[in-house]
């Protein structure tokens, strides 16, 4: 019994002794891929942190979401082809323009139709219309479709097209859509649709891939019309009626030669997410002729389908470029140094900087990150305003009278340097002055907050600042 029990001792021990040496040395390992990493030194540090300091956490949650932009962690997905057709806007080229086709993306473009929804309602019904009254085909893209009223209301109607022999496809992200579940989408199929998910939550091996969510968002319709933005497809998001509920969006439809960029987008994506095999998406070169008040665009995606950090360093070059305002909206507001920094450096030069996000958002840690970063800005100088009606979901940039960006990304991490993303530039004066005039209305709605904390909440902000890279 004596020696039963000893040897099951030494067995304990070396098992024991076996799973601290595993663990050292996974750890090891870790920590030599996050140095050798591309990624900010913020980030860096918060990685290191969660992995000497927790581990029994920072290992697994490193295995699932510590990718960063790199293509051998977007295993199979091509790069994005955006090929162009020559069609330029004939006004002097931008700084901007040059930057972005430095990274291989198409120039600006002119000849487009461009229009704003500015609420829910008429977000709700352009889409309702543009599904009704497709003829060929109808793609979706969004990182989130909801199973309430709204959800299944374009179900409903994107079922009925598929039964008349429109090609519907409906890709949704993994993560964003993952209560929403594949039998929601059964009826669909039935019809003669489909529908993918874009990396699934969890899978073997994780590789970093679980921190990669596509949170694109895009309704192509005949392969000549797009909706896009930053409108999910939920009842917080559109609606034929108004709700007090509903969150401030910001979408746009777009007609014209832009339009064979996203369906390049959705093509790669698609592709992705069901294989080389499926039936090829067609892309066409559609050109409007003539048409009044053209729309100069460029469309820029982001992630790791696309080269470098193309959106982010756009971004950035235009904040330190701006010379009369900076105007933001977005609903999370977790920029990185240099995004601060060039903030800082234009309120100093006399810029006017001005940030709306919501006065609570959907995610209250992140609110509370928020704080140190507005504090900062807004001590030298910056009008931080808190948009107190509800969320907002918008994603919006105004540099000067010269340039505006529309889109998926938000002002954080997560965005600028993860997602798949994608953002509209326009440089034409007539779009540029109605995001002006809607940001007018919005900054009506605001709040001037007090941004002045105790030193308990001071410290707690700089602390989840360590941390903000990793939300």
């Amino acid at each position: 019994m004596e020696y039963e029990m000893n040897h099951d001792m030494i067995w304990q021990w070396l098992i024991g002794h076996f799973e601290i040496l595993a663990g050292f040395l996974i750890g090891v390992i870790l920590i030599i891929r996050v140095l050798t990493q591309r990624r900010s030194p913020t980030g860096t540090l918060s990685w290191l942190l969660v992995i000497v300091l927790m581990p029994y956490v920072g290992v697994p949650l490193y295995l699932m979401f510590g990718g960063r932009k790199l293509k051998r962690q977007a295993g199979r997905k091509m790069d994005l082809d955006l090929t162009c057709d020559g069609q330029r806007f004939n006004v002097e080229r931008t700084y901007l323009d040059e930057l972005l086709e430095s990274y291989g993306l198409p120039p600006a473009c002119q000849e487009n139709r461009l229009e704003f929804c500015f609420d829910g309602q008429d977000t709700y019904r352009r889409l309702a219309d543009m599904i009704e009254n497709a003829q060929k085909s109808i793609y979706i893209s969004t990182f989130i479709f909801r199973r309430d009223s709204v959800g299944k209301d374009i179900l409903g109607r994107l079922v009925n097209k598929a039964r008349q022999g429109i090609d519907v496809r409906v890709l949704l992200d993994g993560f964003g859509s993952m209560w929403t579940g594949r039998r929601f989408f059964v009826p669909l199929v039935k019809g003669g649709g489909r529908y993918a998910f874009f990396i699934p939550l969890l899978h073997w091996p994780f590789r970093g891939r679980t921190n990669l969510r596509n949170h694109r968002k895009m309704v192509i319709v005949d392969r000549e019309t797009v909706m896009a933005g930053g409108t999910n497809i939920g009842g917080e998001y559109l609606g034929l009626n108004p709700s007090p509920k509903r969150w401030q969006d910001l979408s746009f439809i777009l007609k014209g030669p832009a339009v064979r960029f996203y369906l390049e987008i959705f093509r790669s994506d698609w592709f992705f997410a069901v294989g080389q095999q499926d039936e090829p998406v067609e892309i066409e070169n559609k050109s409007l002729g003539s048409v009044e008040n053209p729309a100069v665009v460029q469309v820029v995606p982001s992630g790791p389908d696309v080269p470098g950090d193309a959106l982010y360093d756009a971004i950035l070059t235009a904040m330190f470029n701006a010379y009369r305002r900076i105007c933001i909206v977005t609903p999370y507001f977790v920029p990185d140094e240099p995004l601060l920094k060039a903030l800082k450096l234009a309120v100093r030069k006399g810029v006017d900087v001005r940030i709306i996000v919501p006065a609570k958002s959907n995610h209250p840690l992140t609110d509370l990150v928020r704080g140190a970063y507005l504090r900062e800005i807004h001590q030298v100088g910056a009008k931080v305003l808190f948009y107190t009606p509800g969320m907002i979901h918008a994603k919006a940039i105004l540099i000067d009278d010269n340039i505006t960006m529309v889109g998926s990304a938000n002002m954080d991490f997560r965005s600028l340097f993860l997602n798949y993303e994608v953002m509209l530039v326009a440089y034409s004066r007539p779009h540029i002055q109605q995001v002006q005039s809607w940001f007018g209305r919005m900054e009506l709605q605001c709040a001037h907050p007090c941004l002045a904390a105790g030193r308990i909440r001071i410290f707690i902000e700089h602390l989840t600042r360590l941390f903000a890279p990793l939300l």
